[in-house]
């Protein structure tokens, strides 16, 4: 409760002071007079003549006899109380977790990027946020020197939470201690202690062991000894070659999310193999012209992504997905780009992609896959996504089955080109080979679709001239 106090000198008794105060709330009041002094309580007053006050917090008052005090609560600092991001005298600034994301209500504190006593500028980050989709940065509102931290590392944090306190000016900044006083070796009197101390504790239990042999039993006619152990129980590594580390918020969000996906979804795959040849010949003709005026380099993921959009487009089933008891077909074309880095895998969208050309979807996948690496990549360019492409070639898998990123339909897995044997015309010919997999819920889509969809995929990739024409 916050309280003032004011005092005012009376001239006389009770009779000529007490009209000067006019309360504003009518209430049970009581006096208390000397010969030289009164006092008046009440719930409030809506003002007081020719009087000066003081403010102070908790409730106070004065033994003077020539003073009339009053207690009342003032609203003003109360909100001044409630002010943030500053301290009372607007030094202190105070760091708070930003806002993450209308889905995410809290994060972990990672780790902080600075130590008490660092300089920050403005916007600076000085601690890292790890949701279960992405990292976020906590910055610093103000330039200044970091005070202390208001949080650990590993506290579970909201949006508003405080992390830090910075202060403008420096002033009392708590220093972190240095790591030479840290490691610095004990006093040698103390380590003498010890070492006198350590070998008594260790000889102890032995003492009491010889002190307390055990007795022989007595053999008894016609008992047969127990049968020794012809197997020794089998030996675990010790624990100091193990580590216990805590899962990330973001591995347990993709654990809980593929696992939901082979609970739901009734999950089939279908494979075929591309002859790259083709399109490796498109790309190895045209890709000095196509950096030169676009400025960025030809790659073979946007030729797959072209061929989605038109298996998409011929097979609009595997753009749709189940909504309680409908099916939802969607007329665009969003398509996710499953893209591992080392905090865990995300899944960029690249939107309208049915719009887009080889040199805009070249551009989007660098954007998004070096923001994912650096771990600047935001919510929003994660969200929504028809269909997903996997691109597990590029670590060299051979074959695998893709799982469905839900709320999707099905997803489509790329695989390591590798030069294989291949009959071209009734001849033995080496050709550049990719398997490719299509996994899809086969609850909404049969196998008829499926496979044609991937044919479509094979005949585009394997002759990409088909783009041009339509067909």
């Amino acid at each position: 409760m916050i309280s003032g106090i004011i005092r005012r000198k009376v001239a006389s008794v009770l009779g000529q002071s007490v009209p000067r105060i006019r309360p504003s709330v009518s209430g049970p009041r009581y006096y208390r007079k000397t010969q030289k002094e009164a006092f008046l309580a009440r719930q409030g007053f809506e003002y007081v003549q020719s009087s000066s006050y003081h403010i102070f917090l908790g409730v106070h008052s004065h033994s003077n006899p020539r003073e009339v005090t009053a207690i009342f609560q003032t609203g003003a600092f109360v909100q001044l109380r409630n002010r943030s991001f500053s301290s009372d005298n607007g030094d202190l600034v105070e760091a708070v977790v930003p806002f993450m994301g209308e889905s995410i209500t809290d994060g972990t504190l990672a780790n902080f990027l600075k130590k008490p006593g660092d300089r920050v500028e403005v916007d600076e980050p000085i601690a890292q946020i790890e949701t279960d989709k992405v990292t976020i940065d906590v910055v610093s509102p103000e330039a200044g020197t970091l005070q202390k931290f208001v949080a650990k590392e590993g506290d579970t944090v909201e949006p508003g939470t405080k992390i830090a306190v910075i202060s403008k000016s420096g002033e009392g900044v708590t220093q972190a201690p240095s790591e030479k006083a840290a490691a610095q070796p004990p006093p040698p009197e103390q380590k003498k202690s010890v070492e006198k101390q350590t070998p008594k504790e260790e000889t102890a239990p032995v003492k009491e062991k010889i002190k307390e042999p055990t007795p022989p039993q007595p053999k008894t006619k016609g008992s047969s000894s127990p049968p020794k152990a012809t197997a020794s129980e089998p030996q675990l590594p010790p624990k100091d070659r193990e580590r216990r580390v805590p899962m990330t918020r973001l591995r347990k969000r993709v654990a809980t999310r593929l696992k939901d996906s082979q609970n739901t979804f009734a999950l089939l795959s279908t494979f075929n193999e591309v002859d790259m040849t083709n399109l490796m010949k498109l790309r190895s003709d045209y890709k000095d012209a196509f950096l030169e005026k676009h400025g960025v380099k030809l790659g073979l993921m946007s030729g797959f992504v072209k061929a989605a959009v038109t298996a998409l487009q011929n097979q609009p089933i595997v753009n749709a997905v189940i909504d309680g008891d409908d099916i939802i077909y969607r007329d665009y074309v969003d398509i996710s780009i499953a893209v591992g880095t080392p905090k865990g895998l995300v899944v960029p969208v690249i939107r309208n992609t049915d719009k887009m050309n080889f040199a805009e979807i070249e551009k989007e996948i660098n954007t998004l896959a070096k923001k994912a690496n650096d771990g600047s990549i935001s919510i929003d360019e994660m969200a929504g996504g028809t269909f997903t492409i996997s691109n597990g070639g590029v670590y060299g898998s051979l074959l695998s089955t893709p799982i469905i990123n839900p709320p999707q339909s099905a997803i489509l897995g790329m695989h390591s080109i590798v030069t294989r044997p291949m009959v071209v015309g009734g001849n033995i010919v080496p050709r550049p080979m990719m398997y490719i997999a299509l996994t899809y819920d086969h609850r909404l889509i049969d196998g008829r679709e499926a496979v044609f969809f991937l044919r479509r995929i094979k005949d585009v990739v394997e002759d990409p001239r088909r783009l041009l024409l339509d067909v």
